[in-house]
C-alpha cells in the first residue's frame, strides 16, 4: 500500500516551483549579483533537464510521448518545454472531461464551444447554467483544470442561454470575492484517496470541519453541518448515494449536490485531482473589520 506515499510525493513536487522562487528571493538579500547568478543557475538546470526530456521523447517508440502525457507531473514538464503531444484544444477538452464528475454531482455539465487564440468559450448545461454557485464552479473547478492543462489560455468566456453575449470569467470571480469571503485556496487532501466504497469519514482541513463519503467510485465532500437539525453530521451513514443524518434522519443525495426531498441541501466543497492528489477548494471568511 504505497498510494499515500505516492500522493505525498506528488504534492511535494507541485509546490517545488514555489520553493525555488523562495530560494531565489532569499538570494536577492545578498545583492543583485548573487540573485542573478542564482537565476542563471536555475535557468541552466531547467534547460539541461528540458534537453534531456526532449531527447527521451525523440528516441522513444510506440507512442512514448502519449503515455508520458497521461502523468500530470510529466505533462506539466512537457508543457514547459513545448514537448506536449496534444494541441491546446485537445488539452482543454481533456481537462473538462476530468471535471465532469464534479459538475455532474451538481446536476450540470459544460460544453467546449471554441478555442480561439488564447480564449476559451464555454456553455454550462443543466443546473449549472442557473445555479447561484455557477461562479464558484467556474473558478474552482473548470478554470483551474483549464489553466493547469493549457497555461497559454488567457481568458475564459461563458456563453449564456438567456441572453446573447458572454460573461467574462473575471466578472464571475468579482461577484464571488464580494460575498464576504477571502481568497480561495486549494488544500491537498491525500487521505481522501484512502476512502473505500460506502465509507463516511470526518476531516478538518484548513480549519474547516468536513464530511467525506465515497459512493461507488466517486468521492464527495460537504461541510459538516446538517441544515435541518443545525448539528454535526458525525456518525452519518451512506446507503447508495443517500447520506442519512444520525440525529434528524433526513436523507441527502450526495450525488446531486447534497439535495434533500423536503429540506435545504448540504453545502458541497469542490474536490478535484490536482497532479494526482485529491484537493479541496476552501474559502476563508473575512473578519468583521476586513
Amino acid at each position: 500500500m504505497d498510494r499515500p506515499e505516492t500522493l505525498e510525493t506528488q504534492t511535494q513536487w507541485r509546490t517545488a516551483g514555489d520553493r525555488i522562487q523562495t530560494l531565489l528571493d532569499s538570494c536577492a538579500a545578498s545583492g543583485p549579483a548573487a540573485y542573478e547568478r542564482a537565476r542563471q543557475l536555475v535557468a541552466e538546470v531547467v534547460g539541461l533537464y528540458g534537453a534531456g526530456l526532449e531527447r527521451i521523447v525523440e528516441i522513444g517508440e510506440g507512442g512514448l510521448a502519449e503515455r508520458l502525457a497521461t502523468d500530470d507531473l510529466v505533462a506539466s514538464l512537457l508543457l514547459v518545454h513545448g514537448l506536449h503531444p496534444h494541441d491546446v484544444h485537445r488539452r482543454v477538452s481533456d481537462a473538462l472531461e476530468r471535471v465532469r464528475p464534479y459538475l455532474g454531482s451538481h446536476g450540470g455539465d459544460v460544453d467546449l464551444l471554441e478555442v480561439r487564440g488564447d480564449t476559451v468559450r464555454l456553455a454550462f448545461e443543466g443546473s449549472c447554467k442557473s445555479c447561484p454557485s455557477s461562479a464558484v464552479t467556474l473558478e474552482l473547478a473548470v478554470e483551474d483544470a483549464i489553466r493547469a492543462a493549457a497555461p497559454e489560455i488567457g481568458s475564459i468566456e461563458v456563453v449564456t442561454t438567456e441572453r446573447t453575449g458572454m460573461i467574462p470569467a473575471e466578472s464571475l470571480m468579482a461577484h464571488l470575492h464580494s460575498d464576504g469571503h477571502g481568497p480561495t485556496e486549494w488544500h491537498p487532501a491525500p487521505e481522501l484517496g484512502e476512502l473505500r466504497a460506502g465509507e463516511v469519514a470526518g476531516f478538518v482541513i484548513g480549519g474547516t470541519a468536513l464530511l467525506a463519503c465515497r459512493a461507488g467510485d466517486q468521492t464527495f465532500v460537504y461541510r459538516d453541518h446538517c441544515p435541518v437539525c443545525d448539528d454535526t453530521l458525525a456518525g452519518a451513514t451512506l446507503l447508495g448515494t443517500l447520506l442519512r443524518c444520525p440525529r434528524c434522519g433526513v436523507d441527502f443525495d450526495v450525488a446531486r449536490a447534497g439535495a434533500a426531498a423536503t429540506a435545504a441541501p448540504l453545502v458541497p466543497v469542490p474536490l478535484l485531482s490536482r497532479d494526482g492528489v485529491p484537493s479541496l477548494a476552501l474559502r476563508e471568511a473575512l473578519g468583521a473589520d476586513a
